[in-house]
């Protein structure tokens, strides 16, 4: 999969270099997320989105709701589409809330990507393809993997219940985990999460807890599973990547990070559609970011870039 992103990277390089530049210039892609620019993970989104507007020399607004609000972000498209952009880039983690809106972009005849969330309904509604990984698939992986450390009892600490793809990382992990998975809700909160985290611990059977954002979920949940004093007998692992969280990998007190390599989900939709504005250009088929497994023999050589905003 590593080749074959690097193989599309380069491909959009060679294009670029040959690109029109006055027609590059005209060209307007316009990102909606459910993520604000100010979160740690959506930053780096926010840093792909960037990267790709800079190298393809195309203009890009990036745009969000203030919180994680369906009715918000669906006037955000129906904005969008009414500015007629050469591109349409959206995450999708409510299908029945922000559907009417994408298929009238695609209506409209404005392409559209997918990117981070709604892998499983992107094409349904008419989107060219979709950045991303399987959530459900991702979290079913990580659940084998902490079965197979020796987890029997787990936790899934869940920051956005009714986020469709935060909903599948916890199926996805329950199903491959096997034994026996309460899901906890939370709010962004950090002390919430550290409080309730503690809590649940109460409960000596637990001996795994999965959350499903580093820097919103994952740290906390160490701060509550450290202040429960069973941070040598509590497995814990996240979705996503943080500089701390990688640190506490290397440290041994977490399992590992689910890299869905972001940065990617970003850079990778704009580079398409700058290339389909300029050529007609586009993949076959939805490109998978991730997941990759991050534990302590690799999480060395990712703290760095994570700190810089690219991991």
């Amino acid at each position: 999969m590593k080749r074959f992103l690097a193989g599309m990277i380069a491909a959009a390089a060679i294009a670029v270099a040959g690109a029109t530049p006055s027609v590059a210039q005209q060209t307007r892609i316009i990102v909606v997320s459910h993520g604000q620019a100010a979160d740690p993970f959506w930053s780096v989104v926010k840093n792909g989105v960037a990267k790709a507007a800079a190298d393809l020399k195309v203009s890009v607004d990036y745009r969000a709701p203030e919180t994680f609000d369906m009715v918000a972000m669906s006037q955000l498209i129906d904005a969008a589409v009414n500015q007629k952009p050469a591109g349409l880039v959206v995450s999708i983690p409510d299908a029945s809330a922000l559907g009417p809106s994408i298929q009238k972009a695609v209506a409209a005849g404005i392409p559209v990507i997918s990117m981070n969330s709604g892998s499983d309904v992107s094409k349904k509604l008419g989107a060219l393809l979709h950045v991303g990984q399987d959530e459900f698939d991702a979290g079913k992986a990580a659940g084998e993997k902490l079965a197979s450390m020796g987890g029997k009892v787990g936790v899934c600490v869940n920051h956005e219940v009714g986020n469709v793809a935060l909903d599948l990382r916890c199926k996805g992990f329950a199903e491959g985990f096997k034994g026996k998975v309460t899901v906890l809700p939370v709010s962004n909160d950090p002390s919430e999460i550290r409080s309730k985290v503690k809590a649940a611990l109460s409960d000596a059977s637990v001996d795994t807890v999965m959350a499903l954002s580093a820097s919103l979920g994952g740290e906390p949940t160490l701060a509550g599973v450290k202040e429960a004093g069973k941070i040598a007998s509590v497995r814990v692992a996240t979705f996503d990547l943080s500089a701390n969280f990688l640190k506490a990998i290397v440290a041994g007190e977490a399992a590992f990070g689910i890299d869905q390599q972001q940065f990617l989900q970003g850079y990778l939709p704009v580079a398409f559609l700058a290339l389909n504005a300029e050529y007609g250009l586009v993949p076959g088929g939805n490109v998978p970011s991730g997941p990759n497994l991050v534990t302590k023999e690799k999480a060395a050589q990712v703290v760095d870039l994570s700190a810089k905003g690219i991991r």
